[in-house]
């Protein structure tokens, strides 16, 4: 209702408007009329309706007596220049002119013998007007601003007009003052209607109600000073759907279908994603796809909130609150939802139903102990609420070599969509057997089946997330992530480019699997944190040649014992130089105890050399770089994923003493480096560090 701000958001889209200011008294106001040339304008700053509006004034008089009227309506009064012209009023809906009228302000014809108040009780009695706006028109009414129209042109309530004589009661021509409109749709100049879109977009209006003074609407406003004086977040559609003369415009339909286009519910698609591990990758595969059907795609994970590929917020937002978030986003057309376990057993769903809901795995489980979920069995209890909240007509996409995971299915409201890379999967085979949807691997290319239908999608070593389909775990991610655009009913020629374009780098899934070059070493970055995502990584791992294999690695405070000396065991068998550390995720434990947790697995197998305990995540990173020599690998997991990315490519540039573009940082896979710009971003100098990064560094060696 800001009618100053408006107009300065419509001059900076081109859209012509009248100079004019706020003004603060009467005194003022006639300083802006002087400033801009009389005649002016004087109205509520905010108001609506053409309450408190007096036009086409000349002296001082008025405009002080306008502003007293406009000053009844609102706090904050508007002086803007007067254009002459019509009145019109364009009503926009989405893209398109839905109608337009021109408005005659109130008035009263002299018959010689009535009074201006005897014309106005006979206007009053025609049926079509009434006291508000259920009815045609609005009952003409005398009021401060109309007894100063009055004055003007030498008349009282009393007087009595000479027969033909035309006065105005308002010279504002809005219906609420008892204006009338005449249609004028087909005359509008498309120049005008373009202006008019763009003036509605300029606010963020979907529907609009643009006023324009114009002599003659069908030229362009240019040639003939035209201005548009108002945009109407809520626009009236009486005059359009029952103007005084022209032709009526289903200005209701229109409105209707662009907030319900054919064939939509109104609803945001929303895609659900969880599991124990991969739900981060899957998420941000999914929302990489949807993007290509040209939608705006709203995606939270652990990794934060994304509106396309614009990132509003950095933090773990895998929870309710933040899918809410995106929701209440009103440029956002599709959801993904990365779903943690933590966000449901808060508060919950963001969403009473989706379309989709994606279970990655259950395994093992993980953060057993926490929140009275114990076992692997109830933690699937806990995710399996994404699939009971699956609409009807919607599919839960679904682990097929995952016994937790297919019980799920029998939980379902809507369809059945199991994957797997192995095609003679139990699941998958009953499944099919009675005409459902299943996606697999067969031959290395992806298959999406549907009872005893098949149809070839993308060979494997056409989607770089999977390294040639080497990666097994990254297999599964992909599967489930186009086994639930399939679902969505995604065309599998979108599928198929956009799986072909999601890469595995620090842009596109940062801190999964990401594979760099450091000085002929090979790093691999991962988030993975607990026994099962560590097993998949440790298999990933031995596809790459290497003399020998190191790792940096922790975990958090909240894990059980068991688990903790578990994951040190895994590290014992697997790697012949293990970092432990501890950082700011030591949630309740004293400091050095899961170092010691990890140590106790260490020590219980037998291939591991070398053990050193390190304070702080960026000084093991450190520590564990400093040893790496070419031709070994090391797997550093990213426990802070923006700030160990950050961090590594500061570290390299500093340690190899080159500049940006000599910088040898870069994907595995031999893909193009990226631009200097793109590849190193600042970091902060040691100093500037967190205190709990900077932890004193205490090795020891096994």
């Amino acid at each position: 209702q800001d009618k100053e701000l408006t107009r300065e958001f419509l001059r900076a889209a081109g859209v012509p408007t009248p100079r004019g200011r706020t003004v603060v008294d009467a005194e003022d106001a006639w300083d802006a009329a002087c400033e801009v040339g009389v005649p002016v304008v004087v109205k509520p700053r905010d108001g609506n309706q053409g309450r408190g509006v007096a036009t086409n004034l000349h002296t001082r008089e008025q405009v002080a007596a306008a502003f007293a009227a406009a000053k009844l309506e609102s706090d904050s009064v508007l002086v803007e220049q007067f254009a002459p012209g019509q009145d019109y009023r364009l009503l926009i809906v989405g893209e398109r002119l839905a109608a337009a009228a021109r408005r005659e302000p109130a008035h009263v014809i002299g018959d010689g013998s009535r009074t201006i108040n005897q014309l106005i009780e006979k206007a009053n009695q025609d049926p079509r007007r009434g006291d508000h706006h259920a009815t045609v028109l609005s009952k003409i009414k005398l009021d401060a601003v109309s007894l100063a129209v009055l004055s003007e042109q030498g008349h009282s309530p009393e007087s009595v007009p000479s027969e033909g004589e035309r006065v105005l009661i308002r010279r504002n021509a809005n219906l609420s003052t008892g204006g009338t409109a005449i249609d004028v749709t087909e005359r509008v100049h498309p120049a005008v209607t373009a202006g008019a879109i763009d003036a509605a977009r300029s606010v963020g209006l979907d529907i609009a109600g643009i006023d324009v003074v114009a002599q003659d609407i069908s030229r362009p406003l240019q040639e003939q000073s035209g201005v548009v004086v108002e945009v109407n977040a809520a626009p009236g559609l009486r005059m359009h759907l029952q103007p005084s003369a022209g032709i009526s415009r289903p200005v209701g339909e229109a409105i209707v279908e662009l907030m319900f286009p054919p064939g939509e519910d109104g609803r945001v698609p929303i895609v659900a994603v969880t599991g124990v591990n991969g739900k981060t990758t899957t998420t941000r595969f999914i929302a990489h796809i949807l993007r290509g059907t040209g939608k705006c795609v709203g995606m939270t994970c652990t990794d934060g909130i994304y509106i396309d590929d614009h990132r509003i917020d950095c933090e773990d937002c895998s929870g309710p609150q933040s899918a809410r978030s995106a929701l209440m986003n009103p440029n956002v057309e599709a959801a993904v939802f990365e779903t943690a376990r933590g966000g449901i057993l808060r508060e919950g769903l963001a969403f009473d139903l989706c379309d989709i809901a994606v279970v990655t795995n259950i395994g093992d489980g993980d953060h057993l102990g926490l929140c009275d979920v114990n076992t692997p069995e109830e933690l699937a209890k806990v995710k399996r609420c994404i699939v009971e909240a699956v609409a009807p007509s919607g599919y839960a996409v679904l682990n097929a070599a995952d016994p937790l995971v297919v019980e799920m299915a029998g939980y379902c409201p809507g369809g059945i969509v199991f994957f797997a890379a192995d095609p003679n999967c139990p699941a998958i085979e009953r499944h099919l057997k009675v005409g459902g949807r299943a996606v697999f691997v067969r031959n290395r290319k992806v298959i999406f089946a549907e009872g005893d239908r098949a149809e070839e999608i993308i060979p494997l070593d056409q989607i770089p997330l999977t390294r040639g389909g080497e990666i097994a775990f990254q297999v599964e991610n992909a599967l489930a992530a186009v086994a639930g655009c399939w679902s969505l009913g995604v065309p599998p020629d979108t599928i198929r480019r956009r799986a072909a374009s999601f890469t595995a780098d620090i842009d596109k899934v940062p801190a999964r699997f990401n594979v760099f070059d450091i000085e002929g070493a090979t790093v691999v970055v991962d988030y993975g944190h607990n026994a099962h995502s560590l097993s998949a990584v440790i298999q990933a791992i031995e596809k790459f040649p290497h003399s020998k294999r190191s790792c940096v690695y922790s975990t958090a405070g909240d894990r059980r014992d068991c688990d903790i000396i578990n994951i040190g065991r895994l590290l014992g068998d697997s790697f012949d130089r293990v970092v432990i550390y501890e950082d700011h995720y030591l949630r309740g434990r004293p400091s050095g105890e899961i170092m010691a947790l990890l140590r106790k697995g260490l020590d219980s197998a037998g291939r591991t050399k070398d053990i050193i305990e390190v304070r702080g995540a960026n000084n093991a990173a450190e520590a564990a770089l400093g040893l790496t020599k070419p031709g070994e690998l090391l797997l550093l997991q990213a426990d802070r994923v923006d700030e160990t990315i950050c961090w590594l490519r500061g570290y390299v540039e500093q340690r190899v003493n080159r500049t940006p573009e000599e910088l040898c940082l870069h994907d595995f896979d031999e893909q193009p480096p990226l631009a200097a710009e793109e590849q190193l971003h600042p970091v902060p100098a040691s100093s500037d560090l967190p205190g709990d990064v900077l932890a004193e560094t205490n090795a020891s060696v096994k």
